[in-house]
């Protein structure tokens, strides 16, 4: 079971990728507990596979206007699918790389997979009930969600 500080280790680590990155911070929703099904994915999602002393996955997942905003912010202009698809995947990767710190190095993360326009795609783990932690910045809303034995 996933717990409050492993969540909130998460939380900062996507607040912080916004405030550094986007120059302006993100709010956080309530996090809450999916009971039933998978958590609804954006058009574009990046996954990190988690193994070692946890197991599971961790991603994050937004649609394309929020993306294309934010490498805006970053003062990228090419707001081409490919670099839409490399920034997602960019956000999840540093998330769950800060998460490493915290939890240390029995905390293995794979590198990001991105999926693009294909929600059937994104499987959460079924035997494990995923936290979905809502991400809100500027007028867009995205979600990270975290699914941990």
């Amino acid at each position: 079971m996933t717990t409050a500080a492993e969540i909130r280790t998460f939380v900062e680590g996507t607040t912080n990728y916004f405030e550094i990155s986007a120059r302006q911070p993100a709010s956080v929703g309530s996090p809450y507990l999916v009971t039933e099904g998978a958590p609804g994915v954006h058009e574009y999602t990046g996954i990190i596979g988690i193994s070692g002393a946890r197991k599971g996955m961790v991603y994050f997942t937004a649609p394309r206007a929020m993306l294309t905003v934010l490498l805006m912010r970053m003062n990228e202009t090419d707001t081409s699918d490919d670099n839409i698809k490399d920034l997602v995947g960019e956000v999840a990767n540093t998330i769950s790389g800060n998460a490493r710190k915290d939890f240390g190095k029995d905390f293995v993360i794979s590198t990001p997979t991105v999926v693009a326009h294909d929600p059937k795609l994104v499987n959460p783990p079924t035997h494990v009930r995923p936290f979905v932690i809502p991400i809100n910045w500027r007028t867009h809303s995205a979600k990270l969600v975290v699914c941990l034995e």
